[in-house]
């Protein structure tokens, strides 16, 4: 697997873990004296699932993606091809 691929799994991954741990824990559980060490369990959990899910899951994505936007040629252009 390419480097970038996985550089750009583990920084998205820490990203978006942290932001949505964040706001979940501090939802459910608010600002208490322990919010930090339960925070920071959740995120590495969160972490630990999200790497593996985004290496595996984006290349499907990216070729739903692909398909979705491919672009159609045009009747008129495959007659003027010929």
């Amino acid at each position: 697997m390419k480097k970038k691929k996985i550089a750009f799994a583990m920084i998205m991954g820490i990203v978006t873990t942290c932001i949505i741990s964040f706001l979940l824990i501090s939802i459910n559980v608010d600002f208490t004296e322990n919010f930090f060490t339960i925070w920071i369990k959740s995120w590495m959990l969160a972490y630990v699932i999200a790497i593996p899910a985004i290496l595996l899951i984006a290349p499907k994505i990216e070729q739903l993606v692909e398909r979705l936007f491919k672009e159609s040629i045009p009747a008129d252009t495959k007659t003027k091809n010929k």
